[in-house]
């Protein structure tokens, strides 16, 4: 039986539904949705299937039953109905200003009237909206289905431009008021994109709009689950390689079980190699920026404490790293603590792909020379790989040396430890090594841990102008770090580095290999 052929990019439910494509079955949550409410919202990170979803709504109003054979929604919809569909996309290019948003209303406003054959009668976009909902109503005998795709795109498209974004962010503002007013000639409403805008920012008056980002029950909407990607994909999946897929692709998590991007899954099966394929799709230049510029303590993103206000709502005049870190999916959920006031968030990366290829990113930002940054990668593994310490405390203070003054002049963190643990843990990280870091034990937290095979290296680091030196080391041994990991490894050493915020450099590098038995 030949196999069937894998959807990359392909966003259309009636195109996968026509030909031998492999669909994950998501139609159950249609008839959820339709059930229980009218008008939903939901964010998700890119190429995650959003669009996708979106139009199986749409064929699922449209009556289209052919394309629903086999799947649950078959036997669980009234196909004898269809509804006027009316979707908006702002998915298509780059709006780069108020009167090219225009243009892509414009285009859509006509082809609402093409697709439903009247003629407007009002001249301002908002009223012509309005009308376009009622005519489509009135003609098929049945309120209006209206889907909205990207509905942030034009706002992200500009946010390092916060004036003219603004200025968009208003437009639509305006534009998606008219869904409030237009209720009883509404069927159903389901809005998607990437950040979540506050209502009163965007959504004004539109109370009854229903986010179902962090709603447990929709909590796999998008992406494919553990059960859904052995069930599904087995013609494509070597069991041997399921663990390093689950640890490379997996763990995005909005308060359920955890899934897979999609893209992901999808170009690696059809390519056979482990690569950092939706990462690559987006650079985050600007995301990266705001934690430079905000001297952000990189470690802090393996474990990120984060109230509702921070993984919340968005805007272009409230933008935190944590809420767009999570929102634009480099973190995840990774646990939820429930408190009497609001919960506390617990975010960390999803998975491999994301820890790696960030970091990476954040090098490249500081280091500036790609060249040199994947020279002093390399090196760093293969040293780590042959377990010369010494070629390590010489790969760093070359490092260090390198980095212009005016660097130093510029960032707020450079007289302290939590700068130079920062890169130090990107170089780590981005090698692909497991690192560990802000580890609990009985006596305190170790700065920094990395695991290679049965060896295992603890280190803490220390500023010799704000500790004596060879208290690094010292910390190591009074606090015995080593001892929670002692069945872990069969080697372990600990590691005191020291900087100094004078010479701007690796001042002290001691260590110890410790005798377990």
């Amino acid at each position: 039986m030949a196999m069937k052929k894998l959807p990359i990019g392909i966003q259309s439910f009636s195109v996968i539904r026509s030909g031998p494509w492999y669909y994950v079955d998501k139609t159950r949550y249609v008839k959820e949705l339709v059930d229980k409410g009218k008008y939903y919202f939901l964010s998700r990170p890119r190429r995650f299937g959003k669009s996708l979803f979106l139009d199986t709504i749409r064929q699922a109003f449209l009556g289209r039953k052919e394309f629903f054979k086999g799947l649950y929604l078959y036997d669980h919809w009234d196909w004898d109905k269809n509804w006027p569909v009316i979707r908006i996309s702002f998915g298509s290019g780059i709006v780069r200003s108020v009167q090219e948003l225009k243009g892509s209303m414009e285009s859509m406003l006509i082809d609402w009237k093409n697709d439903f054959e009247f003629q407007y009668e009002k001249s301002s976009i908002n009223d012509r909206f309005m009308e376009a909902i009622k005519k489509a109503s009135l003609q098929k005998g049945q309120r209006a289905v209206v889907l909205v795709d990207e509905y942030d795109k034009p706002i992200l498209d500009n946010i390092e431009r916060a004036g003219i974004a603004r200025e968009i962010r208003e437009e639509l503002k305006n534009f998606y008021s008219v869904l409030k007013d237009a209720d009883e000639f509404l069927e159903f409403v389901f809005i998607t994109g990437v950040t979540k805008f506050s209502k009163v920012s965007l959504f004004s008056g539109l109370n009854q709009l229903q986010d179902i980002t962090l709603h447990p029950a929709y909590a796999t909407i998008c992406g494919y689950t553990q059960h859904e990607l052995e069930q599904v994909f087995t013609d494509w999946l070597e069991p041997k390689l399921l663990k390093k897929l689950k640890c490379w692709y997996n763990g995005y998590n909005w308060l359920g079980e955890k899934v897979y991007n999609p893209f992901d899954i999808l170009l690696h099966l059809s390519e056979g190699e482990f690569r950092p394929y939706w990462f690559e799709t987006g650079t985050p230049s600007f995301l990266i920026r705001l934690l430079m510029d905000k001297s952000y303590y990189l470690p802090n993103l393996e474990s990120l404490k984060a109230g509702e206000e921070l993984i919340g709502d968005f805007d272009v005049d409230r933008i935190y790293p944590e809420n767009l870190l999570f929102q634009t999916g480099y973190l995840t959920i990774k646990e939820k603590i429930k408190r009497d006031a609001q919960p506390i968030y617990i975010l960390g990366y999803p998975n491999l792909e994301v820890r790696v290829s960030l970091n990476d990113h954040l090098l490249t930002y500081l280091v500036k020379n790609y060249y040199e940054k994947q020279q002093i990668r390399v090196a760093l593994y293969d040293a780590v790989e042959a377990n010369d310490l010494n070629k390590i405390k010489e790969i760093f203070h070359s490092f260090f040396a390198s980095i212009p003054y005016h660097w130093y002049q510029r960032n707020q963190m450079a007289g302290y430890e939590g700068y130079y643990a920062s890169i130090v843990y990107a170089y780590f990280t981005a090698s692909g090594l497991d690192v560990t870091v802000e580890d609990a034990t009985s006596h305190g937290r170790i700065d920094m841990t990395i695991q290679f095979g049965d060896r295992l290296y603890v280190i803490e680091f220390k500023v010799v102008e704000l500790d004596q030196e060879g208290k690094a080391l010292e910390q190591i041994k009074s606090k015995r770090y080593w001892e929670k990991f002692e069945s872990k490894a069969n080697e372990i050493y600990i590691i005191g580095v020291e900087f100094s915020k004078e010479s701007r450099n690796i001042v002290n590098f001691e260590w110890e290999m410790l005798n377990l038995y």
